[in-house]
């Protein structure tokens, strides 16, 4: 007969508990320094120049080198960077290249790391909302926040939306490569109309941000990109109407931070054509509390709290938050503005969900 395991005593588990906690905050610490090492180049350099030691690193990047040490051995701490006794040599495996050096692309980590610790420039203000309400203005948040999603975003536009989530709604794309007047709402940097522009010539984009900043970024971008005869952008509050029609309209991890998620659905919904569709990609959520658990999770309302609700809040608006737009709550929305069908793409995503809408 088999034993039963002892349930762990209370002091135990105490014991365990503040033992995860000391994981979680050295990987806080962590997170910290990978992104000091992504910022000032330090994992590039060691991906494309090879193992070094503090001198010959500092050297490279032209940094100070008792800076670039101690960032070395706290790197090796964490697991992050091998060392060598013999030769005090630093290097990046070739396994953690992916995560922490190769840009963009669709594991790495900089953009978010990034736009985390932007967020967080406005820690003191997040705790007086929590006693008085409202929250942190769009405006008022660290540029570093907006760099970094453009950063952490560049990867799906490059890698995912063309050849991978575009062919699973065929309707969609029929349209683009026939030639479609396009919207992207929300669009930031404008990443997603300058990669469509360039796979769907036929077609003709405007971007439209909130975000006199994100405009003028966007603009920038699509000079580089030589799209600009077909690529316009213009700062814009999509909730308060949109000035012409379309035949495509997408929205990308835009709807959950709202200020007015209804009425910017009724916009989109009264701007597109007969027979148009609209793409909405969103946060990978469930609508029970039970399922939204485990790490990613766990980052999603972080940024919640320091970016996607306190932005919405600081307004007045819904404060739907990072995880509040699971697919009940999108279907509903959609029939509230008056959406004929909303149809969820079957893909293997751990961070979003694609839903194809019709007018």
């Amino acid at each position: 007969m088999d034993q039963q395991t002892p349930t762990p005593t209370l002091e135990e588990q105490a014991a365990a508990f503040t033992g995860r906690v000391l994981g979680d905050t050295a990987a806080a610490a962590a997170v910290v320094m990978a992104a000091l090492g992504d910022r000032l180049g330090l994992f590039k350099r060691l991906a494309s120049d090879g193992p070094a030691t503090s001198v010959a690193l500092a050297g490279r990047t032209s940094l100070d080198e008792r800076y670039v040490r101690e960032w070395l051995h706290g790197m090796h701490a964490a697991g992050y960077l091998a060392y060598e006794p013999t030769t005090k040599t630093f290097a990046i495996p070739n396994a953690h290249v992916p995560t922490l050096a190769t840009e963009p692309g669709p594991a790495f980590f900089g953009g978010v790391h990034q736009e985390l610790l932007g967020a967080v420039q406005r820690y003191d203000d997040i705790l007086a909302s929590f006693r008085s309400g409202g929250g942190v203005h769009h405006d008022h948040l660290h540029p570093d926040v907006g760099l970094g999603t453009a950063r952490f975003t560049a990867a799906w536009h490059e890698h995912l939306l063309v050849p991978a989530w575009l062919p699973l709604v065929p309707v969609t794309r029929a349209l683009l490569k026939d030639g479609a007047d396009v919207a992207d709402v929300g669009c930031g940097a404008g990443l997603a109309c300058i990669n469509l522009a360039r796979h769907f010539p036929a077609s003709r984009f405007v971007g439209y941000d909130i975000s006199p900043a994100s405009v003028d970024a966007a603009r920038l971008n699509a000079k580089e990109a030589r799209v600009e005869d077909r690529v316009s952008f213009e700062v814009l509050d999509a909730s308060e109407g949109l000035p012409q029609m379309f035949d495509v309209i997408t929205t990308f991890d835009v709807v959950h931070d709202a200020v007015a998620p209804r009425a910017l659905l009724g916009s989109i919904r009264e701007a597109l054509r007969e027979g148009g569709r609209y793409l909405c990609l969103d946060i990978n959520c469930s609508a029970e509390t039970t399922e939204n658990v485990g790490p990613i999770s766990t980052l999603l309302y972080g940024f919640s709290l320091l970016y996607c609700m306190t932005t919405s809040l600081a307004e007045g608006g819904a404060g739907l938050g990072t995880l509040g737009l699971p697919e009940p709550v999108l279907r509903e929305l959609a029939a509230e503005a008056g959406f004929s069908a909303v149809r969820r793409v079957e893909m293997d995503n751990p961070f979003n969900s694609l839903y194809e809408v019709t007018r």
